[in-house]
């Protein structure tokens, strides 16, 4: 049986589907059931289900809140994530942990090995990184799993936002120096339900093929969708936010190569794929 956490959110949804669809025992957990503020309630699900597999999925996202909520997003993220692991250790089941480009300094134009020094320049990038240290510290059977820019059907996106920004305007400023690469929850959950059956534990980077910056993101959803919206690329200078935001977020796919995994398909079809979805 796979137990997969965070099933309200974009990836967790997907992954149960997924799984559903090959016919694969699974049981999704939301924060009732699992709650990754209390060692006892990250924990006790896991040790009464004994699953072969945890996806964990469940994270604290809001990355501009976590400086200001940094305790918690470490609760969940760190604290949480290194309970599950040892949950996982104690029942003998693999792990995904699903992290994020944020880990990085985001310099250069390179895309990031997953070997290369972790920087993060924000507390949802350090409590994600602290994440991944606790699970390759607690566990050797784990998969360490780096996303970027994640957008699905079950919950807030950029995709969402421009689609619905653009009905009330025919412009819009959208930062063009901030490079890196969009993941659909769909094409990433094959990925990890393809990853389970395996035994190539390890760090991978998977989102979709290409890179792209914020507001040629933009240009595509809006070609894609049939909408004349003008996108004016500007700095990132003229957007603050409370958190800082890696310049370059591009991952290299290589470790996916290596352990025979296929790549996910490129941003701008999963962009076509997505709408479609939307649609229905």
């Amino acid at each position: 049986m796979i137990l997969v956490t965070g099933i309200t959110g974009q990836l967790g949804f997907d992954v149960v589907k997924e799984l559903e669809r090959r016919g694969v025992e699974v049981v999704g957990t939301t924060r009732n059931e699992l709650s990754l503020t209390t060692e006892a309630g990250a924990k006790n699900f896991i040790l009464e289900q004994k699953p072969e597999v945890v996806i964990h999925c469940a994270a604290y996202t809001a990355v501009d809140k976590a400086e200001s909520e940094s305790e918690l997003a470490l609760t969940v993220n760190g604290f949480g994530t290194r309970w599950v692991a040892e949950a996982c250790r104690e029942v003998g089941a693999k792990m995904i942990y699903v992290s994020t480009d944020y880990v990085f300094g985001g310099d250069g134009r390179t895309p990031y090995e997953v070997h290369d020094e972790k920087k993060p320049v924000n507390m949802y990038g350090y409590s994600k990184l602290l994440g991944e240290n606790s699970v390759s510290a607690i566990l050797d059977q784990h998969f360490i799993v780096r996303v970027s820019w994640v957008f699905g059907i079950n919950g807030k996106n950029f995709v969402k936002t421009m689609l619905r920004l653009a009905e009330s305007r025919d412009k819009l400023r959208v930062v063009n120096d901030q490079i890196g690469s969009p993941t659909y929850t769909v094409d990433l959950a094959k990925l990890l339900a393809d990853m389970v059956a395996t035994e190539n534990f390890g760090t991978y980077h998977a989102s979709n093929e290409g890179f792209c910056s914020w507001a040629d993101f933009a240009k595509e959803i809006f070609e894609q969708a049939g909408l004349s919206i003008e996108v004016e690329g500007i700095p990132t200078i003229e957007y603050p936010t409370p958190a800082r935001r890696p310049f370059n977020s591009r991952l290299s796919k290589k470790s996916l190569d290596e352990a025979g995994f296929e790549r996910l398909p490129t941003w701008q079809d999963a962009v076509k794929r997505f709408l479609a979805e939307l649609k229905q």
